[in-house]
């Protein structure tokens, strides 16, 4: 090690950007064009889809925001909005195969939408939601509990993100214990959402407690941002783990 290896510390390997063709399908993304803070077009729903296809994909879930006081979306206006994207991608040649299940946000219908069953799920019954990022919601545990009871796999979308867990994992240690699985955002492994989640992202895969990866792309901003992931020692990680549910979906 040189003068300023000893100094600095060993640097971080170059592993060249990894292989995301490993993960053939992306879990969490808005290309359902103007139904949430997405796509807000069929143009760019179609530029990023074809985006995504050119990073490795063959497979994506789209996940539009489903919000009580904000994005106010159904299944009906989801799947129709699927159908419209389908066919747009077989008119252009893209060979990407799409489905759609919904990112919903934890707040005060969540728990009625879980009960009444009008929710969206993929693969085996996995139901992706949200938290606010102001504080921890006190009713978490229950919607889990609530969610498991009517048959649901709860996944909760980038636990890296929420601030307040960052310096105590206790609460996602329950909610591992409780079987809810974990998805990473892709880019924060690239401090797109700061230095603080970024550590969390890594701490978590340290521990193996994510099951997913997801783009979260709302923008070709986003894709600009996993192309620079790409070479993250922690990506090349989780994607060497064995533990990433990705391509059985």
């Amino acid at each position: 090690m040189g003068f300023f290896g000893k100094l600095f510390g060993p640097s971080q390997p170059d592993l060249g950007p990894a292989d995301l063709s490993v993960l053939k399908c992306d879990v969490h993304s808005h290309f359902i064009p103007g139904i949430d803070d997405g796509a807000q077009t069929l143009e760019q729903s179609i530029e990023l889809i074809s985006a995504m296809h050119e990073l490795g994909y063959s497979k994506v879930i789209t996940t539009p925001h489903v919000m009580a006081d904000g994005y106010m979306n159904t299944p009906e206006i989801i799947l129709s909005g699927l159908e419209t994207v389908r066919r747009e991608l077989l008119v252009k040649g893209i060979p990407m195969e799409i489905d759609a299940a919904a990112e919903y946000y934890l707040d005060h219908e969540l728990e009625t939408l879980v009960k009444q069953k009008r929710v969206l799920t993929f693969g085996d019954n996995l139901l992706l939601f949200e938290l606010p990022f102001i504080s921890e919601p006190m009713v978490l545990l229950s919607v889990v509990f609530e969610m498991q009871t009517a048959g649901y796999r709860p996944v909760l979308a980038h636990p890296e993100r929420y601030q307040f867990w960052h310096q105590d994992f206790t609460m996602m240690e329950k909610l591992k214990d409780r079987g809810v699985l974990f998805q990473l955002n892709t880019i924060a492994l690239m401090g797109a959402y700061g230095p603080s989640a970024k550590k969390c992202a890594e701490k978590l895969i340290d521990l193996g407690w994510y099951e997913l990866l997801g783009s979260d792309c709302h923008s070709m901003g986003h894709v600009d941002a996993i192309k620079a992931s790409r070479t993250e020692q922690y990506l090349h990680k989780l994607l060497g783990s064995g533990k990433l549910l990705n391509k059985s979906l």
